[in-house]
């Protein structure tokens, strides 16, 4: 086993509080948010059950981690009801309409620019 391994190996969770899993070395039954929705669930109000680790250079403290919850205490994902949608695209507009030229550019407007490439850069030359 090497130390990196042994590191992220905790299963009983006395090191780290939850059952802590190496990368890729997660017992059947738990999945992350992302595979979760990906099978229409979502984690339904449950506590974080697990999680996965794996060292990481870019990463402050050097570890990377992934959270895990429970298939069987997971719920199906809510449907989306004609209101949710209606703000679901409101708030889409929004973000892609600039505020200076008041157009809606197509895109999601960067938040490092504030407004559209085309505001942004004709008003700083």
């Amino acid at each position: 086993m090497s130390p990196a391994f042994g590191k992220c190996y905790d299963p009983t969770g006395a090191v780290h509080g939850v059952p802590t899993f190496p990368w890729k070395y997660a017992p059947n039954g738990y999945a992350t948010r992302r595979q979760l929705r990906a099978g229409g669930l979502r984690p339904g109000g449950q506590p974080v059950a697990a999680q996965v680790m794996r060292r990481a250079a870019r990463r402050q403290g050097g570890v990377s981690v992934a959270y895990l919850y429970r298939l069987d205490l997971a719920k199906p994902v809510r449907p989306m009801t004609p209101g949710r949608a209606t703000a679901l695209a409101a708030a889409m507009t929004a973000r892609r309409t600039c505020p200076e030229c008041r157009v809606d550019v197509g895109y999601c407007i960067p938040t490092s620019l504030g407004m559209c490439p085309g505001c942004a850069y004709s008003s700083s030359a």
